[in-house]
């Protein structure tokens, strides 16, 4: 395998450290040429930039060179840890309110099966994913507002509900007899629905994310159709934010990311 080695960027390049995935025999000239990149992109734009990458290209395959064809871009979905800001909350309160969520998602889902066997339900889910939807529930996500705001749309993955009903319990949302009747919305008690259903509980859910792949094929045509309301003049959606949670093999369900063009 060959050995994977950091180049540093120059000192006169903006240019973030990267990880070639082949050895670097001249780190010199590598700079040389990153430099001189960064001095194109800054006098004659990204366009030119474009340009000459694809003229280098194209004389490196009439030359014979075996040029790899990129099918993935590269991963930038991230920060270097230096560039990453103060986290916005108390991380040691978040942790611990996030544990007490996750408990009670689990003995939601346990109770309910001992006391109705074949209930079913599902725990790892939440358990697994349970930091991503309280950061996202704490400093990202945002309700209606008095303003006019209509808020974020939310597609929460499905099986995570037992996660929701748990926090809405601590946010004084949902009673105690709410939980006990997980998954038997018919009693009397006003039980919970085993998904996200907005026709059995039109109070609490707003998408419907089950069967599999409903979620993330609907949030894509949500996603679209906000900009087609905002070109149209017809709505401002540019406040408004599609998230969309996937899993337990959500995504080997061709419709799932069927719409994405």
């Amino acid at each position: 395998m060959a050995e994977t080695k950091t180049i540093e960027k120059s000192p006169k390049s903006d240019v973030e450290p990267y990880v070639m995935q082949i050895q670097d025999v001249d780190p010199m000239e590598t700079a040389e040429w990153l430099d001189s990149l960064d001095y194109v992109l800054a006098s004659r734009g990204p366009e030119r930039v474009k340009y000459l990458l694809m003229a280098l290209e194209e004389k490196a395959r009439r030359e014979g060179v075996d040029v790899p064809i990129a099918s993935t871009t590269p991963y930038i979905n991230t920060i270097p840890a230096e560039r990453q800001p103060p986290y916005p909350g108390n991380r040691e309160i978040e942790r611990r309110i996030k544990s007490i969520i996750r408990w009670n998602a689990m003995a939601m889902v346990v109770r309910a099966n001992k006391n109705f066997a074949g209930l079913g339900g599902h725990i790892s889910t939440f358990a697994s994913s349970a930091t991503l939807y309280e950061v996202g529930f704490n400093h990202f996500f945002r309700g209606r507002g008095e303003s006019g705001f209509d808020g974020d749309h939310v597609y929460f993955q499905g099986h995570a509900s037992p996660g929701m009903y748990s926090r809405a319990f601590i946010e004084g949302r949902l009673a105690e007899e709410n939980l006990e009747n997980f998954r038997r919305e018919l009693q009397p008690a006003n039980g919970l629905s085993s998904y996200p259903h907005p026709w059995l509980m039109p109070y609490f859910w707003q998408f419907p994310t089950v069967s599999m792949g409903l979620g993330p094929i609907m949030a894509i045509y949500q996603a679209r159709f906000n900009e087609y309301l905002r070109d149209r003049g017809i709505k401002d959606t540019g406040r408004q934010k599609v998230w969309a949670f996937l899993g337990d093999g959500e995504c080997d369900e061709p419709e799932s990311l069927g719409a994405i063009t």
